[in-house]
């Protein structure tokens, strides 16, 4: 395989790059470092990938960068690179979500259809769902996102669909469910929730904490998103879940299990866009993929805190 991996130095890019590696690929990785959060995170993400011989990185936008020489010879593609963050998605903010999620995605595909591959695999997200009463959630249910960040990857969603109808682009796509693991981002909630625990600083948590969600380690998205390369179905969308829905409470307890520290918590409104409930039908990913995710919660939390408690904080 050799593979071009947009988002390189992000949370999940950044363990798929490693697994591909592994695999045996020559991997082209590339990036923009978005101010979302510190750049020396995302440098760190990518420390191990970068000494090594069958990996290369370009720091640049999609929009900036010559795809058609990326793409020379590349057999599959995999589509990570979106700003993250359903808060801040709302207002003047959404115009850098239409150009990184959007826009961004429509000139990828534009220079993919210029060339051979194999598959492109494009990373998307629950987030598109919104909330639903009749839950797990199938691929087959109506997208109704509550954010504008799950409207921006809806629409890139269908940007894919669009390229593998009318271009023959031969693209799948992947619903992510909440990704936890090693190098998750530090808005989200797991690394929040752990790194306020290690401080010994309240944790906000917004809602009752009732609201559930079905967590995915990220080595199990990883290993979805590289089965979807191999086996998935051009033109199709795959539900990847952990397999169980879980509380923010519950969560918090195990935290507390494995830290040993009771959390304080400090509770505000539920914030707009977000969601009540998540859980995954992953029927399909599992017939077409052979995907079943292997890793649970309690050892995916030991896992995320082992790594935070021995990395340097960055501010």
């Amino acid at each position: 395989m050799r593979a071009l991996v947009t988002g390189a130095a992000g949370f999940i890019g950044s363990h798929l790059v490693e697994q591909l590696l592994a695999d045996g690929a020559h991997v082209v990785g590339i990036d923009c470092f978005t101010d979302y959060y510190a750049r020396e995170l995302k440098e760190a993400n990518l420390a191990a990938s970068r000494r090594h011989n069958r990996f290369f990185f370009v720091e640049s936008r999609l929009q900036d960068a010559d795809l058609d020489r990326l793409l020379r010879d590349t057999t599959h593609v995999f589509h990570l690179a979106a700003q993250a963050g359903v808060r801040k998605s709302w207002g003047v903010d959404f115009a850098v979500y239409t150009a990184c999620n959007v826009n961004a995605t429509q000139v990828l595909l534009e220079a993919c259809r210029r060339t051979e591959l194999s598959k492109v695999v494009y990373a998307s997200s629950s987030s598109v769902y919104g909330d639903h009463d009749d839950t797990p959630m199938r691929e087959d249910h109506r997208p109704q996102p509550l954010s504008p960040y799950g409207v921006s990857k809806l629409a890139a969603e269908h940007l894919c669909y669009l390229y593998w109808v009318a271009h023959r682009v031969p693209t799948v796509s992947l619903r992510y469910f909440t990704v936890y693991g090693p190098r998750q981002r530090p808005d989200m909630a797991f690394n929040r929730f752990l790194r306020a625990m290690l401080g010994g600083g309240p944790i906000t948590l917004y809602g009752d904490g009732e609201q559930t969600r079905d967590f995915t380690f990220v080595g199990d998205a990883v290993s979805a998103t590289i089965a979807a390369a191999d086996r998935g179905e051009p033109g199709s969308v795959y539900n990847i879940g952990g397999g169980a829905r879980v509380s923010v409470n519950q969560v918090l307890e195990v935290m507390a299990a494995c830290t040993g520290t009771r959390p304080q918590i400090e509770r505000h409104p539920v914030q707009q866009g977000d969601m009540r409930n998540t859980f995954a039908d992953t029927t399909a990913a599992r017939r077409a993929l052979g995907f079943r995710p292997t890793m649970l919660l309690d050892a995916g939390i030991e896992a995320e805190y082992q790594w935070m408690s021995n990395t340097v904080p960055v501010v």
